[in-house]
């Protein structure tokens, strides 16, 4: 990682001149271009080599896919010591299907359009590497609402939540509606701290990976209804 220096990406797609498009943008922000590769098999290769903050990932790609490009990448921390794996956004349109949802489980942090404005992609690249929140609530929590709306065929249960707090709760419903931690800090009076020491303790009891997988079981479970207004179902109290 970069230890506060410039972020450094990988760009995977396998149009050049969507790579070369992209390298412009990135390093005309400051970001360091970590890589391109053409396949996800070169993707995850670069990805091992380089260890960037942040790998650009497009989805149909020849050799290897980008969902198991992702799979393989979003694992990598296992075999680093502790090392925080790669952050891999998504390069998506709405007309994929079950790819997009997959690729959420499979590890991904987000989905950038590949039309989106320069500054959508800058702040993406930003978001993810934080790891602060999904991507833009716009744009990510449509596409989480609409594959989360079908869940495979063995959903887990509303009782896997039964082991939270009433705040572990509380957080977990606004993590699913898109909130960063600041504006959960905000809504419930709290310290950002605080926020991050809950998440962490929730995402322990669950047994899962980060808060992509929090807000994917949020949905799964039913805690939180696609579609369904952010008022329509208040937060736990206790």
């Amino acid at each position: 990682m970069t230890g506060g220096g410039p972020l450094r990406v990988l760009v995977a797609d396998d149009q050049e001149l969507v790579r070369a498009g992209f390298c412009v943008i990135l390093e005309a922000a400051g970001f360091i271009v970590a890589g391109e590769a053409a396949d996800g098999a070169a993707a995850v290769e670069l990805a091992v080599r380089e260890w960037p903050d942040v790998v650009l990932m497009d989805i149909r790609m020849p050799v290897m896919d980008g969902l198991e490009a992702t799979r393989r990448i979003t694992a990598l921390a296992g075999e680093a010591g502790g090392r925080a794996a790669p952050k891999v956004v998504i390069l998506t349109t709405f007309d994929l299907d079950d790819y997009v949802y997959a690729a959420l489980r499979a590890g991904a942090s987000g989905f950038l359009l590949k039309d989106a404005p320069r500054a959508d992609l800058i702040a993406a690249i930003r978001v993810a590497a934080a790891g602060d929140a999904l991507l833009a609530p716009s744009v990510t929590r449509r596409l989480i609402e609409a594959f989360a709306a079908r869940p495979p065929e063995h959903a887990p249960s509303p009782s896997r939540l039964a082991s939270l707090t009433p705040r572990e709760r509380d957080i977990l419903l606004l993590i699913a509606r898109g909130r960063t931690n600041g504006e959960i800090a905000e809504e419930l009076f709290v310290s950002e701290t605080t926020v991050k020491t809950h998440i962490g303790h929730l995402l322990a009891k669950l047994g899962l990976r980060d808060r992509v997988q929090a807000v994917i079981l949020a949905y799964e479970t039913g805690a939180v209804v696609p579609g369904r207004p952010d008022d329509s179902r208040a937060p736990f109290r206790g």
